[in-house]
């Protein structure tokens, strides 16, 4: 995947890149009214069993899981310090929802690069991938707990070309700065478990026929690993950051629908 590898003394000399992580970006949500759609039900306590009639009434007929599908970028600047370019080989991201309550929850995942050309690339990484034996950098081992399918990779993107993101590898070219965005999504099963309990905090707004926002706090860490050929890989971690989501957002992604239309 590397042209131009210098070999010798010179692969030796190879220098890590440098990665500027510039934090998260949601771009996509259900709407407000998708989100008190689904949950007014659930919370919402009628008598003789009519707070489905009531919340349809209110919102509409309740969206399917897939509808409620929340989505984010991770947007990073990377700097190529090497007089060769360097591909991105993989990408660990973790991400731990309410870092700070009893009911956090974890998602890690590993997303595989290809080469350019590869037919049949799904992101889908091998056992090797995302694997470091340095213990100052992360690995996906180090999250073992976290929860299956919470975190579903998308795909990445060089951010100069304005392409939907893909599974093909970036190469950052020799000397030269490259910013890219890998998205991700929540597995939206595991995700509307846990903001369950935002909804039942807004119960009296449900009632009232009033929609409702979710704010969910994140922190965010992991390794970006770069293909350096005949040397084997260069791991580089970033993170962590902490912010807030709120849902739901607004403006088109490409890629992505807009928000309000979902």
């Amino acid at each position: 995947m590397l042209a131009n590898l210098p070999t010798g003394s010179a692969v030796a000399a190879l220098s890590p890149p440098t990665i500027e992580f510039q934090g998260a970006t949601l771009v996509q949500s259900p709407s407000q009214q998708r989100l008190a759609a689904y949950y007014c039900p659930d919370v919402v306590s009628v008598p003789f069993g009519g707070a489905g009639v009531l919340c349809q009434g209110f919102f509409g007929p309740r969206p399917t899981v897939p509808e409620m599908e929340v989505a984010f970028d991770l947007r990073f600047r990377i700097d190529n310090p090497n007089n060769v370019p360097i591909p991105l080989s993989s990408v660990l991201a973790a991400v731990t929802v309410f870092p700070a309550a009893t009911n956090q929850r974890l998602g890690a995942t590993c997303v595989q690069l290809c080469p350019d050309g590869q037919t049949g690339c799904t992101g889908q990484a091998s056992a090797e991938a995302c694997q470091a034996s340095s213990r100052d950098i992360r690995s996906l081992n180090d999250f073992g707990t976290a929860s299956a399918n919470m975190l579903i990779a998308s795909g990445i993107a060089a951010v100069a070309t304005g392409t939907a993101p893909t599974f093909t590898a970036p190469r950052v070219s020799a000397a030269s700065r490259m910013e890219v965005v890998v998205r991700f999504s929540f597995g939206p099963e595991q995700l509307l478990g846990t903001l369950h309990q935002l909804a039942k905090q807004s119960v009296g707004e449900l009632k009232r026929g009033q929609t409702v926002s979710f704010n969910i706090p994140y922190r965010i860490e992991g390794t970006i690993w770069f293909d350096a050929g005949s040397i084997g890989r260069i791991a580089v971690g970033y993170g962590p950051l902490a912010g807030t989501f709120v849902l739901p957002t607004n403006g088109l992604v490409p890629g992505l629908p807009a928000a309000s239309t979902l």
